[in-house]
């Protein structure tokens, strides 16, 4: 079986140990790890022709995951200069009415090179966004996405699952312009359908989950008849207990998580994002059924409300990181996203002391594969588990002097500081140029998409900038 050694660097394990390595080495053996140590301790394991990648002056980590992001925003990032009203809504009309299969592959395209050049080795998406619009209507869409992340050499889930009550809901197919109206039972059947179709993809790097609206019992009650949201929800669950795969919402607050549990909708499967603004009961219902949280630092909606992370953490509860990217203002780098949480929770408190940069880099490695069940396969570099590494070039004006490894990464280091990524073994980037796709016809690709969609729907507008852009404190 083929090795790969990576030897002479800082390798930061997140075993449970937190052991930091200094002049250390791993060796992979197929798509697992086989030993992890100094260089003494694993070259006795070394084969004679095993591959070797020099690792002196970087860092050795773990992949890192992205635990919250939206299939179709990288094509749309910027749009509306701010006005998150207008970005919404060129979202949801990009996604149901403008989109084709080359679309959903270009932007998957996209976004699996960017997050791979910030050493994301697993993510969790939503298929499209904006408010709640899932692209449902046909497994092609998804399925194309899939395989495009698959092909990028990245791991991750995809989540399908209904849209927003009332139905029916409207999709315009992008390639020829038909019209398909869908009510719950016709999504349902495609979101299953997808979910079969989509089983073992790429060695089963990629995978389906599910997903379903965000209603608090407020909202629910607003003009909607609660019976709707409970058939909605009963039906997601029951297909999740069949099929056994993750389940991820987009947008509670402020007692929707107390809701979800009266929907059967919490559970140690339940990645549940944003999350601000929380209620006593919203928290205890999260503590008392194991779900896990997707906190996303860096979105609109912490802004609108914060997610009360130090709380969580104290009272048990699994927190991960999330990007909640690449639109409208942000993207995939997690680097930024720690330093984000850190300084977005002492702010709170104005407490320096809160959310120690190792707290943070656990959040993007070996919690984030707890939040995914998945702490025995991934999120520490330990013999055994899957071969996804990352290297990270420490010798750089920005991040000297060599010292404090784990600090320098969650405080300063970029995603432009990734130097080589593993996947399941494999070497898919090696001094930042992707060895699996090729990176030019994937820009070009996603840049034509882009234009077309844009041009198409006439949205060319959102790409000025609004009233107010230059010269005042806010926009117009």
């Amino acid at each position: 079986m083929s090795q790969i050694l990576i030897h002479d660097g800082t390798v930061v394990t997140m075993d449970p140990a937190r052991r930091v390595i200094e002049g250390g080495a791993v060796l992979v053996e197929g798509v697992h790890i086989r030993a992890v140590g100094s260089m003494a301790e694993v070259a006795p394991l070394v084969a004679a022709d095993a591959e070797r990648i020099d690792a002196r002056r970087m860092v050795v980590i773990p992949g890192l995951v992205d635990g919250h992001g939206h299939a179709g925003h990288g094509l749309v990032k910027s749009l509306g200069a701010g006005h998150a009203g207008a970005w919404v809504d060129a979202c949801l009309a990009i996604y149901a009415h403008g989109s084709t299969a080359a679309f959903w592959a270009a932007e998957a395209a996209l976004v699996s090179l960017e997050r791979l050049k910030a050493g994301v080795t697993t993510s969790v998406s939503l298929m499209g966004g904006g408010t709640d619009l899932i692209r449902n209507d046909t497994p092609e869409y998804a399925l194309a996405y899939a395989d495009a992340m698959g092909r990028a050499g990245t791991r991750g889930y995809l989540a399908m699952g209904p849209n927003r009550a009332p139905f029916p809901h409207r999709f315009v197919r992008g390639e020829d312009a038909s019209v398909r109206e869908l009510d719950l039972d016709a999504q349902m059947a495609v979101v299953e359908e997808t979910l079969r179709a989509g089983r073992g993809l790429h060695d089963d790097r990629v995978r389906f989950c599910l997903t379903a609206p965000v209603y608090g019992a407020d909202r629910a009650a607003d003009g909607l008849d609660p019976g709707v949201v409970r058939e909605t929800f009963e039906r997601v669950m029951d297909l999740r207990a069949r099929t056994g795969v993750l389940f991820t919402q987009d947008g509670h607050r402020d007692g929707s998580l107390a809701y979800a549990l009266e929907l059967g909708a919490l559970g140690p499967w339940a990645l549940m994002s944003h999350s601000v603004d929380l209620t006593e009961a919203d928290i205890a219902a999260v503590v008392e059924t194991d779900a896990r949280i997707v906190h996303n630092p860096s979105a609109i909606m912490s802004i609108w409300g914060r997610c009360p992370v130090p709380e969580l953490i104290d009272a048990g509860v699994t927190v991960m990181l999330g990007s909640d990217g690449a639109a409208p203002d942000r993207g995939y780098d997690m680097f930024r996203h720690m330093a984000q949480c850190m300084h977005y929770h002492r702010r709170h408190f104005r407490d320096p002391k809160i959310l120690p940069a190792g707290k943070v880099l656990e959040m993007a490695t070996i919690d984030a594969a707890r939040a995914l069940g998945r702490e025995s396969e991934l999120g520490s570099l330990e013999p055994g588990k899957k071969a996804d590494i990352v290297l990270v070039d420490m010798h750089k004006p920005h991040l000297l002097p060599l010292n404090m490894p784990v600090n320098r990464l969650a405080h300063f280091a970029n995603a432009a500081d990734v130097d080589t990524v593993l996947v399941d073994g494999r070497v898919v980037l090696r001094n930042r140029r992707a060895l699996l796709v090729d990176e030019p016809a994937v820009l070009e690709a996603a840049e034509a998409e882009a234009s077309r969609v844009m041009d198409a729907l006439g949205l060319r507008a959102l790409t000025e900038p609004p009233p107010g852009f230059w010269g005042s404190s806010r926009l117009s």
